[in-house]
């Protein structure tokens, strides 16, 4: 399935959705993100944006255009796609672009080793790119599955694999 996501310049980008999730999921994501990356989230008002951690300086992270080139050097395999009003979610194989908006979202892949915050304040706050504390370990299986997914790629075209 694809599903549109619109851009702020006003043309359209399509991702390969794997799963959508159910409300019920997206809150269990949002419970996991915030889990990590809320953990100091005291007095922030992470029930109107879960980006506020981020704002608050409750959770290193970069901002603005730093936080925009780390992001679009994450390698991996899925991504989930999680907007702010946690009503659902998507699981897809590609990066999403950093300027697409769903006016608020996260994008992190499924075991949570980073996190992208694109806020509709973009610029003036956000977007935010904040690394797991156990973010090496994590990382390098997400470095693992890319592996893989290039040798399944490679073998497929040798016509090994159907």
């Amino acid at each position: 399935m694809k599903v549109a996501v619109h851009r702020k310049r006003g043309d359209i980008d399509q991702l390969h959705v794997l799963k959508t999730y159910s409300q019920i999921e997206a809150a269990e994501w949002a419970g996991a993100w915030l889990s990590i990356y809320g953990r100091d989230g005291r007095g922030v008002n992470t029930k109107g944006y879960l980006w506020h951690v981020f704002s608050a300086g409750r959770y290193p992270c970069l901002s603005g255009a730093p936080a925009v080139d780390r992001y679009m050097a994450q390698a991996g395999t899925q991504f989930v796609v999680l907007p702010n009003d946690r009503n659902h979610a998507v699981l897809t194989d590609q990066l999403p672009d950093a300027e697409a908006v769903w006016s608020d979202y996260y994008v992190f892949p499924p075991n949570l080793s980073w996190t992208m915050a694109l806020t509709h304040e973009a610029g003036w706050l956000g977007p935010y790119f904040a690394q797991h504390p156990d973010h090496a370990r994590l990382d390098e299986e997400n470095l693992r599955q890319v592996q893989k997914a290039k040798e399944i790629e490679a073998a497929r075209s040798k016509g090994w694999l159907s």
